[in-house]
């Protein structure tokens, strides 16, 4: 007679996968066994460290924040959220591994509506220059 409940087995391996990442401008992708339920952001750390520790090129930095994790299968066209676990898509673990593209910062409404005033009365100095000295 079974007094207590058995836990199920459960095997280490179930929540474990082989992931690859390819680096862009990189000779080819690198592996390493990841939890299924790792975030983005601890992978992506431990990639940036893989990478460098096998001396690869490009050099790429250790930055969290200027990298992006892909999904290299046609369903992932964005980026994979840092806070997401590794296993969310299901069962893909090919990545790709990119530089986020550089944001440059708008002007502020003001300074873009100076600079045009400025450009315009320099144009209107100029001008007049001109006329007052070619008589």
């Amino acid at each position: 007679m079974l007094l207590y409940k058995q836990k199920p087995k459960e095997s280490k391996g179930e929540n474990m996968m082989l992931i690859s990442i390819s680096v862009v401008g990189s000779t080819g992708p690198f592996r390493f066994v990841v939890n299924k339920k790792e975030l983005v952001a601890a992978v992506l750390q431990r990639a940036l460290k893989s990478y460098a520790h096998l001396g690869r090129l490009p050099v790429l930095g250790s930055d969290l924040k200027e990298f992006v994790l892909y999904c290299s299968t046609a369903a992932g066209v964005d980026a994979l959220s840092p806070w997401e676990t590794i296993g969310s898509r299901g069962a893909v673990n090919n990545f790709i591994l990119c530089k986020k593209p550089p944001t440059t910062q708008p002007l502020p409404l003001a300074a873009a509506s100076d600079q045009k005033k400025s450009l315009i009365k320099g144009w209107i100095n100029k001008s007049l220059n001109l006329k007052i000295s070619s008589n």
